[in-house]
């Protein structure tokens, strides 16, 4: 079969979903992870500065109650994970996770002079650095690491976050399954260009193998069969976890799919957004720590039902933490260190680092203990198998979190 330059590169990159060919970010399925890791990391974001205070509750110091006249909830609903910790009464999911041994609780986690602006402190922790002359973001410069072209993927629709930016731009994005389809035409599905992608599969010769016309044929036909893999996916993927209604949950839900359907990413960002709460605080922070527990225990849930449970890890984060005293709105301000959580099969559950003091106070916030920096080195050394010092600058202790 002959066809033109023009013809060729017109064909292959209609047959990709937008942003996704240029990344090669989805390999055939059954293709081997570098260095034969298996593992994955999923982000799950929490923009505006989660509450941690009224997240993980110190129920029994008595600085807690008086701090939080207004915002406490009822102190014997707490969901108890030790006798001086406990989950805000809707974090019915975390509950559920840490008792089938899926939670690791890092408490006062931070990092030095704080920075209490959303924009800045959400940089620092997508670059891990506040060096203004770093402008990747350190799953952007982990991804080449890894071996494959394309191997972080957003999931949702908020601007694409500054932690997947690397070398090449920011990662694609990903809100459905409808999103990635074999669209070969303005409208519709033209059968004859189709057939053109499918015999590209046997076209090139020996003499071409290793071509700039050979590698575009590559990732024509990867788009092509992962597209076709991806709509079966769709249409047969079958699970008896149910998910709740709600954004976070599609979104993680969606990342099981793509796990499930073995794409070649090794990293999926999602973001929930809401937790900037100065005002009426009581009438959005428990549902949002309500959807993110109980999408997160679904997430899980589904991963075991599907065998996937021991190869993905999740890492919670939010960009900061709220003040301790309640403010005259029934809200919290901007504060500094707080709870994070990575969750799946392979973490050492429970409480990780003490609850920091309610009365030994940076400027009227909780003083951190732990780097966030550390949580990284131990996702890239020990998960991902990627030099934390490479991707950091510098060396991090550390955490035992590992079951």
């Amino acid at each position: 079969m002959h066809f033109s330059r023009r013809e060729f590169l017109g064909v292959s990159i209609g047959a990709a979903a937008p942003g996704i060919f240029q990344a090669a970010a989805l390999a055939a399925p059954g293709s081997n992870q570098p260095g034969g890791k298996q593992t994955i990391l999923v982000i799950v974001q929490l923009a505006g500065g989660n509450d941690g205070l009224n997240t993980v509750i110190p129920f029994r110091d008595p600085g807690y109650a008086a701090a939080r006249a207004v915002l406490k909830p009822d102190l014997s609903q707490v969901r108890k994970i030790n006798e001086d910790v406990g989950f805000y009464p809707t974090a019915a999911g975390f509950s559920e996770l840490l008792q089938q041994n899926q939670l690791a609780l890092l408490q006062g986690v931070g990092y030095p002079q704080p920075n209490r602006s959303h924009f800045e402190s959400m940089d620092i922790w997508h670059k891990a650095t506040a060096a203004t002359t770093q402008t990747y973001g350190w799953l952007g410069r982990t991804a080449p690491l890894l071996g494959t072209a394309g191997t972080a993927l957003q999931i949702g629709t908020d601007p694409a976050p500054l932690c997947l930016k690397g070398p090449t731009g920011p990662a694609p994005a990903l809100n459905s399954l409808a999103d990635y389809q074999l669209k070969v035409a303005e409208k519709g599905d033209d059968p004859a260009k189709r057939k053109v992608i499918e015999q590209l599969a046997v076209s090139t010769k020996e003499t071409e193998t290793g071509s700039l016309r050979d590698l575009l044929r590559k990732s024509a036909l990867q788009s092509y069969r992962s597209a076709a893999s991806l709509r079966r996916v769709n249409q047969s993927y079958d699970t008896p976890v149910n998910y709740p209604a709600k954004p976070l949950a599609r979104q993680l839900k969606l990342i099981a799919q793509l796990i499930d359907a073995d794409v070649s990413e090794r990293i999926y960002f999602t973001s929930l957004g809401g937790f900037d709460t100065h005002a009426d605080q009581p009438k959005s922070h428990p549902e949002l720590l309500a959807e993110l527990s109980t999408s997160l225990s679904a997430f899980h849930a589904d991963l075991k039902h599907h065998g996937h449970d021991q190869r993905v890890v999740a890492l919670t984060f939010s960009e900061f933490g709220r003040r301790v005293q309640e403010n005259g709105s029934k809200g919290t301000d901007h504060g500094a260190a707080g709870p994070v959580f990575l969750t799946g099969g392979k973490v050492k559950a429970g409480v990780h680092g003490a609850h920091p003091s309610l009365t030994d106070l940076d400027d009227g916030d909780l003083k951190f203990h732990t780097d966030f920096r550390s949580i990284y080195a131990t996702l890239l050394d020990d998960w991902l198998g990627v030099s934390s010092r490479e991707i950091l600058g510098e060396a991090f202790p550390k955490l035992p979190v590992w079951s």
